[in-house]
C-alpha cells in the first residue's frame, strides 16, 4: 500500500507540474488512461467504489420471508427468538432455499442494525428527578438477603440517593420519596417514573395513566408534576437507572454485612453525601454545587411532614387476630369478629376501630407469621381463666418476678385466677414499668388485693391535682354529694355567739 502511494504520488506530482505530459506517463508508467486521469483527479487512491449492489439471485426472493419471521419475533420470548442458523434451517426444510447460511446471516445482520433505536441527546433542567427500584444482595444478619434499593437522581447535578427496604411497595415507595426530599433539602419540581403499579392503577393510552389513590396523596402533599414513561421506554429515565448501577458498584461493593437494614441505610446515606463531593465527567463543578442549582429550582418542604403509609381494611377472627399480607396480628377481645382498618407503615401496624387505635405491632416482613400482644387476651381469661397457662398469647410472656411471688401468695389465701388477672389487666391503662413498681411495693407492705395495687398504681401515675378523681372507680362514681353552701356555715356561728 505504501509502494503504491509513493508510484501514485510521483506520477501526479510529475504530470501536474507539467514535467511530464499525459502521453508520456502512461508510456513510462505503463498505466492505462483512466488510471491516470483518476490518479490527477484524487490525492489519494480512493479505493474499490461499486456502483450497484451485487446480484444476489439466490437469497433475493427469499428476503420477505426472513423479516417476517424477524418481526413476528417482537412478540416471543426474548430466549425463544430466531437465530440466523435458525431462520436458515426453516428456509430449507419449508421453502426449499438452497443458499448457503453465510448470506442468511448477512440478511439477518442488516435487518437487526436497521431496527436499532437511535436516541436524541436530552437537556436536564434544574430541580427535575427521576425515580427507579432495583435490587441487591447484601448480609443481614450473617444471611445473603435480596432487598430492594429506592434511588432518586437528579439528572442536572447528577447527585443520587439510595435507601433499602425489605421490599418494593406501596410504604416503601412513599417512604423513600419523603427521605430523598429530606436529603435533597427540597422537592423537586417534576419526576420521571416508569409504570409501576404503585403509582400507576391503569394506562389509558400512549401517555393518560389513572393514578393510585396512595401516589395521588403523595403528590397533593408535595405539590410536584409527575412524569411516566412511555411502556417498555425505560431510556425516557435512562439517568437514574445509570447512577442505579453506579450507586450499587459503588457503594455496595463488597456486599455490606449489617445487624439491620436501619444500620445499612445510615451507611448508604452517608455515602450519598460522601458522592456529592465527586465532579461529574464533562461538568466544571461538584455534585454538591450543581446541588444548589437543583435546590434553586425546588418546590419548598411542607411544614407538615409526610406519612408513608398505606390502609386497608380486614376482618378480625374469631381469635382475635387480623390478618395482613400473610401474617396475623391481635386486638383486643371485644373487637373480634369486627372490621377493622390497617394502617401500615414501613416500621408497624396500626389498627383502628372506628376512631380508635385498638393495637399497635412492629412490622413483620417475613410471611406466614403471628404476632400475639398478651394484654389482648386478658379480659377474655378474666372470664376464663382456666385458660391461663395453656392460652398460645401468653405462651412467651416474660414478666418480671414479683408476678410469679404475688400469684404465689394469692394461691395461698386461696384467691384463685381471676384476682391476680385483674391485676394484670391494669397493663391495658398503665405500663408494665409502672405496674411493676407497683406489684413490688404492695408486696413489700403484705398487701395483695387487686383493688389495693390499683390504687397504688393509679396514686403513683397520676399528674398532682387538688382534685379526687372518680376515674377507675365505678362504684363511687353512683355517690352523689350536695354542693356546700357558704351562708350555712355562717348560720352556725350565729348559734355560737
Amino acid at each position: 500500500m505504501y509502494a503504491d502511494m509513493e508510484l501514485w504520488t510521483e506520477i501526479r506530482r510529475r504530470v501536474l507540474t507539467k514535467e511530464l505530459s499525459k502521453r508520456a506517463a502512461c508510456r513510462i508508467y505503463g498505466v492505462h488512461w483512466q488510471t491516470l486521469e483518476k490518479m490527477l483527479t484524487h490525492a489519494e487512491p480512493p479505493g474499490y467504489r461499486q456502483k450497484q449492489p451485487r446480484a444476489r439471485p439466490t437469497i433475493e426472493s427469499f428476503v420477505p420471508i426472513i423479516q417476517e419471521l424477524l418481526s413476528a419475533d417482537r412478540h416471543a420470548p426474548r430466549k425463544q427468538r430466531h437465530t440466523a442458523k435458525r431462520i436458515w434451517q426453516r428456509l430449507r426444510a419449508e421453502h426449499g432455499f438452497t443458499g448457503c447460511y453465510t448470506s442468511v446471516k448477512n440478511v439477518v445482520r442488516r435487518w437487526k442494525h436497521g431496527q436499532k433505536e437511535v436516541f436524541l441527546p436530552l437537556v436536564h433542567p434544574a430541580g427535575e428527578a427521576q425515580v427507579d427500584f432495583g435490587f441487591a444482595t447484601v448480609k443481614l444478619q450473617g444471611q445473603p438477603t435480596k432487598v430492594a434499593l429506592f434511588v432518586m437522581s437528579l439528572p442536572h447535578s447528577d447527585a443520587v440517593y439510595l435507601q433499602a427496604f425489605p421490599r418494593e411497595c406501596t410504604e416503601t415507595f412513599l417512604e423513600g420519596h419523603r427521605r430523598a426530599f429530606h436529603f435533597f433539602g427540597g422537592v423537586a419540581s417534576r419526576i420521571a417514573y416508569d409504570n409501576t403499579k404503585t403509582a400507576v392503577a391503569a394506562i389509558l393510552g400512549s401517555r393518560q395513566r389513572r393514578l393510585t389513590k396512595e401516589f395521588l396523596r403523595l403528590q397533593s402533599h408535595y405539590l410536584f408534576a409527575s412524569h411516566f414513561c412511555l411502556v417498555r421506554r425505560p431510556n425516557e429515565k435512562g439517568h437514574v437507572e445509570r447512577l442505579l448501577d453506579y450507586a450499587r458498584e459503588n457503594f455496595l461493593v463488597p456486599v455490606p454485612e449489617v445487624g439491620s437494614l436501619e444500620q445499612l441505610n445510615e451507611q448508604l446515606q452517608a455515602r450519598c453525601q460522601q458522592d456529592l463531593a465527586e465532579r461529574p465527567r464533562g461538568k466544571s463543578a461538584t455534585k454538591a454545587e450543581l446541588l444548589r442549582e437543583d435546590q434553586a429550582a425546588f418546590l419548598a418542604l411542607p411544614a407538615r411532614d409526610f406519612e408513608a403509609r398505606r390502609m386497608t381494611q380486614a376482618h378480625a377472627d374469631s381469635l382475635s387476630l387480623v390478618t395482613f399480607e400473610t401474617n396475623k396480628y391481635s386486638v383486643p377481645t371485644r373487637y373480634a369478629h369486627r372490621q377493622l382498618t390497617v394502617v401500615a407503615t414501613v416500621a408497624e401496624v396500626r389498627l383502628i376501630y372506628e376512631d380508635r387505635l385498638v393495637a399497635r405491632h412492629a412490622r413483620c416482613w417475613e410471611r406466614d407469621q403471628e404476632f400475639f400482644e398478651p394484654v389482648h387476651y386478658l379480659a377474655l381469661l378474666e372470664r376464663k381463666p382456666g385458660g391461663f397457662d395453656y392460652a398460645r398469647p401468653l405462651a412467651d410472656w416474660q414478666l418480671p418476678e414479683c408476678f410469679a411471688l404475688l400469684r404465689r401468695r394469692l394461691a395461698a389465701h386461696g384467691a384463685g385466677m381471676r384476682p391476680f388477672i385483674r391485676v394484670l389487666r391494669l397493663l391495658e391503662r398503665f405500663q408494665l414499668e409502672q405496674l411493676t413498681d407497683a406489684v413490688e411495693y404492695a408486696l413489700e407492705i403484705d398487701v395483695i388485693d387487686a383493688d389495693a395495687i390499683q390504687l397504688i398504681v393509679e396514686h403513683r401515675a397520676e399528674r398532682p391535682v387538688p382534685f379526687f378523681r372518680l376515674d377507675g372507680r365505678p362504684h363511687l362514681q353512683r355517690v352523689h354529694v350536695d354542693l356546700t353552701r357558704a351562708a350555712s356555715y355562717g348560720a352556725l356561728l350565729e348559734v355560737t355567739s
